[in-house]
Parts: C-alpha cells; sequence; structure tokens
C-alpha cells in the first residue's frame, strides 16, 4: 500500500494497550513528547490550550480531560499548575490504570482558565485565539498539547497515518492556516460527529513529531520506512529472481522436448557433432541456465544458445513434415 493511499482507517483505533502488551508507537511518542520540560511560561499555556481545545469537554460549566497514557496523566498536573495556578478537582490517584479522567468544576479555578485565553466567564467560544500562539514555539507547544490530548499515530511498521480529532468544528477549520505557517498542510474529514486533521506522508509525520518535540519517534519512523523500503527491493528482487527462473526453466523443457524429437528420428544421426555434445550436455543437465551450460561446454554463451535454436528449429521442420 502506498503512502500516499488516500483510504481514511475508518474506526481508527483509539490508544490503548491491554495490560501486559507491548505499547503502542502512540504510547511511546506521548511518552516521549511528556518528557519535554514545562519551561517557558507562554508555551506550557499554549500546550495547556491544546489540550482544552481537543479535550472530551471544555465549557463554562467546567473541563473534563480523559487520557489512557500514564505519561500524560503525569504530566496534565503539573501542566495545569505551571498555566494556570490551579489543581484538579478530581484526579484519578497514583495507582490508576486504564483510561484517567481529570475535571476542574470549581467556578474560580475555571474563571482563571478562561481569563488566561480572553473567554467571558460562563461562556467559552470553541475558536482558537491566534493572540495566544504568535511565536513559533508556542505554536509547537499548542500541538504537542492537542496530539497529548486527541492525537493517534499508526504504527509505521503498517502505514503513515497521525490524527488530531475534536469535536470542534471551528477548531479543526482554524487548525489549517496555524499549521500552514509551520509549513504543515494535511487533510480533513469527519468520523462520528468528530473533526479530523490527519498526515498521511511519512515525511511530514516526521517533520510533525520533531516540530512537537518528538524527534526519537520521528527517527524511528524513518528507520521504518527504511527498512520497509529495504524489504520491498528484496521481494521485487526475488521475485524478478524467480520469473527469471521459472522463464529458464520453460526454456529447457523446450529445447529437452526437441532434442526427444530428433532422437527418435533419421536426423539425429546425420547433425554435426558440436549440435549432438549440445543435445547431450542439455538433456543431462536440465537445470542449468544457458550461462552455466555455456561455461560447462567450454563456448560462448551466444554460441550455445545459436546451437540450441538450431536444435528447435530443426525439430519444429520434423514436426511440420506430413505423416505418412
Amino acid at each position: 500500500m502506498s503512502e500516499n493511499d488516500d483510504r481514511f482507517p475508518e474506526g481508527f483505533p483509539e490508544e490503548r494497550s491491554p495490560q501486559g502488551d507491548k505499547k503502542t508507537f502512540s504510547s511511546l511518542a506521548k511518552e516521549e513528547l511528556c518528557r519535554e520540560r514545562l519551561s517557558r511560561p507562554c508555551c506550557t499555556r499554549a500546550e495547556a490550550y491544546g489540550v482544552l481545545l481537543f479535550c472530551n469537554g471544555f465549557s463554562g460549566d467546567g473541563i473534563r480531560i480523559v487520557t489512557a497514557s500514564p505519561a500524560v496523566a503525569q504530566r496534565l498536573p503539573r501542566l495545569f499548575r505551571r498555566a494556570f495556578g490551579v489543581r484538579f478537582d478530581r484526579q484519578p490517584g497514583e495507582n490508576a490504570r486504564g483510561k484517567q479522567t481529570f475535571a476542574v468544576t470549581d467556578p474560580v479555578k475555571l474563571g482563571r482558565i478562561l481569563d488566561t485565553f480572553g473567554y467571558d466567564h460562563g461562556q467559552v467560544s470553541h475558536h482558537i485565539n491566534y493572540a495566544v500562539l504568535e511565536e513559533s514555539c508556542c505554536q509547537a507547544a499548542f500541538f504537542r498539547g492537542a496530539f497529548l490530548a486527541a492525537g493517534s499515530i499508526m504504527d509505521p511498521r503498517q502505514r503513515y497515518h497521525l490524527e488530531l480529532t475534536t469535536s470542534h468544528y471551528a477548531v479543526s477549520r482554524e487548525l489549517a492556516p496555524l499549521l500552514a505557517e509551520m509549513d504543515f498542510h494535511p487533510k480533513t474529514t469527519t468520523r462520528r460527529g468528530n473533526y479530523v486533521t490527519y498526515f498521511k506522508q511519512s515525511e511530514a509525520i516526521a517533520d510533525f513529531l520533531t516540530a512537537i518535540g518528538a524527534p526519537l519517534s520521528a527517527m524511528e519512523l524513518m528507520n521504518a520506512k527504511l527498512e520497509k523500503n529495504i524489504m520491498n527491493r528484496v521481494n521485487r528482487r526475488s521475485n524478478c529472481d524467480m520469473a527469471n527462473l521459472d522463464k529458464a526453466v520453460a526454456a529447457a523443457q523446450g529445447q529437452i522436448a526437441a532434442i526427444r524429437t530428433l532422437r527418435s528420428s533419421p536426423r539425429w544421426d546425420a547433425l554435426p557433432e558440436n549440435l549432438r555434445e549440445t543435445a547431450e550436455l542439455r538433456t543431462e543437465h536440465p537445470e542449468l541456465s544457458l550461462s552455466q551450460l555455456a561455461e560447462l561446454a567450454g563456448v560462448s554463451k551466444s554460441c550455445l544458445n545459436h546451437r540450441l535454436r538450431k536444435l528447435m528449429e530443426l525439430a519444429e521442420e520434423l514436426n511440420s513434415e506430413p505423416r505418412p
């Protein structure tokens, strides 16, 4: 399947790995992103903004974030403390597993968060406030937060696909100019009432991962692509060799059939010695290629090929002669 194949994976699986299973590529990428330091206040707020616009619920009544990633679950409390100076009103315990839910319902905390992004109290307009994302570092942090909240990437050994999913149409639409500023041009679609922005080209996915802070995942993706390219070349070479072998076997069988025809006729004894020697070699070594047979006969490949063609022509003449 080509990496530019535009078929969309219906029901793209959420990131989840049953207990004991190997971690998904998405979970490993998110672990790498969560190792990014929360340093500049503007970038910390931008990352939190990405989480809010792509999380499960963000309104004047409350915030609800659900994640299956342990790394994201560990990062969220630190992110919200650094960005807004607030703690979640609801969050899982230290030993929680599976999907974990974080929530803010306190009006004072909600007001502080809404003020940060210029929203009126009690009213959340689900649009991207570009003023919060003027710097390129903040744009990258915003998309890091969006990916942590609602991003998925398929294992590149299977196919190339990265997506960001939001339930807000305006947010999805307004991603395009923001991504264009970073020289990214993804496609969009809808799935089960959600709006999906997605990449299907390996280079674009690798560049996006690098931009948001996951260069190791990007390198792993490109390594997987290199391995697939090598395997494809090996398979093509193997298929070509098999096709050539089939042709050689078919040619040898035709030559041996012609030799048998000549042996059963009076013409055999009248054949020149070099043709009889060639016929004997081919009959004794049906598995050899033309080059190998020529080496065994001590003649050039073209010379041997000429002799075999002559034998086949003589056999065809015999077969075309009217029978008494």
